[in-house]
């Protein structure tokens, strides 16, 4: 039974099922689907309190704007490792080639939307929604590389680092082109104060991430909230400021282990717990109606499935003929043009950017179809590897 859930935990396999069951809720019992995604979840003289809209004490607004700040903040987690000492990012020479096929991964896409938008003659209505193929999403994408190359195979690496790359670069996207409100940059002054108060709980020491998280993390979460930015990167400014091993010098003097740092821990502690908030947001976000299918579901869909290959590789060619930088060892083009195929699910986060793309409507619903369809480019995957001759390295 533990592996069971081991494998499950670990293969989002409870974010799956949460998408199927909000699917099948929606489209068997829409009006009692309805109500359970608008209940409201926190009293409604609480939110009133505090200045909030009634909908803030809803279900929907409580995952997507608050709890999914821990999946964000655990994406921020490992862009922040790759770029410490030793990490994966770390340095222009090792970063170089991911960072820009990430870029191309993302700019392909995001094309083929704007392309397509202008040529239905429907840009002004749906052109908001070009970052929604931009996403990449990690864990099934990461799944898909395993079956078609093999864990043993330099592509898998690669990917990891390419959706690392892709994950740091759709934060920013999701903060600068997708802001809640209308722009208030004095209350970023809030955020900031939280990161100084971090940075001075590190130098008095202060190791258990918990405090960073509630103290810190709460004040940065509502100033991005003030600020008009979406709350759910609202823990991101935090993550530096938590204690780890490449600190410098003076770590060796706090006496802990390595792996056993509040960076690491919070890590940890969090990783199984946010699957199953990922669960709670595939159920209360992938509730769309069958018959939801528009412009914007195929623009996704397209985006996904052929612009972010063809902007991956044409990324690797601009590494080589421009910068005359060459693909990591044991890689090819025609792998490189495999990795694309498999990057092409954006599920998780092409729904997340949906949902502040557009608001609740067919738009919504019909752009979330094409992240939901996006898992197709698993098989595009796979019919590109057989076709392009690239074997899975066993053992």
């Amino acid at each position: 039974m533990k592996r069971y859930i081991k494998f499950a935990l670990e293969n989002s396999v409870l974010l799956i099922g949460g998408a199927l069951a909000g699917l099948v809720w929606a489209n068997v019992g829409a009006a009692s689907y309805a109500a359970f995604r608008d209940m409201q979840v926190i009293p409604a003289s609480w939110v009133a309190l505090l200045g909030g809209l009634p909908e803030y004490g809803g279900l929907h607004y409580l995952v997507n704007d608050v709890l999914m700040a821990l999946f964000f903040a655990l994406a921020g987690k490992e862009v922040w490792s790759a770029m410490l000492p030793g990490g994966a990012l770390r340095g222009v020479s090792r970063a170089s080639v991911p960072v820009i096929c990430a870029v191309g991964g993302m700019a392909g896409p995001a094309a083929i939307y704007a392309v397509g938008a202008v040529l239905l003659g429907q840009f002004a209505a749906v052109g908001r929604g070009w970052a929604i193929p931009c996403a990449t999403d990690v864990a099934f994408s990461y799944m898909i590389a395993l079956l078609v190359f093999g864990k043993r195979h330099p592509a898998v690496p690669f990917l990891l680092l390419l959706a690392i790359a892709d994950d740091a670069l759709g934060l920013i996207v999701l903060a600068v082109f997708y802001p809640r409100k209308a722009m208030q940059p004095l209350w970023l002054l809030l955020t900031l104060g939280a990161v100084v108060l971090g940075l001075m709980m590190r130098r008095r020491r202060v190791r258990s991430f918990w405090w960073y998280l509630l103290v810190p993390g709460g004040i940065s979460w509502a100033g991005l909230a003030m600020a008009g930015i979406h709350p759910a990167l609202g823990l991101l400014p935090i993550i530096p400021t938590l204690p780890h091993a490449h600190m410098g010098q003076d770590h060796v003097h706090w006496g802990i282990a390595e792996g056993n740092w509040a960076l690491d821990r919070f890590e940890a502690w969090w990783k199984n717990p946010v699957e199953v908030i990922l669960s709670v947001f595939g159920l209360v976000n992938a509730g769309v109606s069958l018959k939801a299918f528009g412009s914007t579901t195929y623009l996704v869909l397209f985006g996904l499935l052929f612009g972010k290959p063809a902007g991956i590789f044409l990324g690797g060619v601009f590494c080589r003929t421009v910068l005359r930088l060459s693909l990591p060892g044991g890689l090819s083009w025609r792998m490189l043009f495999v990795i694309g195929c498999a990057a092409g699910i954006g599920f998780t986060v092409a729904l997340f950017v949906a949902t502040v793309a557009f608001r609740p409507g067919p738009l919504q619903d019909a752009s979330k179809m094409g992240a939901l369809a996006s898992v197709l480019a698993a098989v595009t995957a796979v019919a590109a590897a057989k076709l392009m001759g690239v074997k899975k390295v066993r053992g």
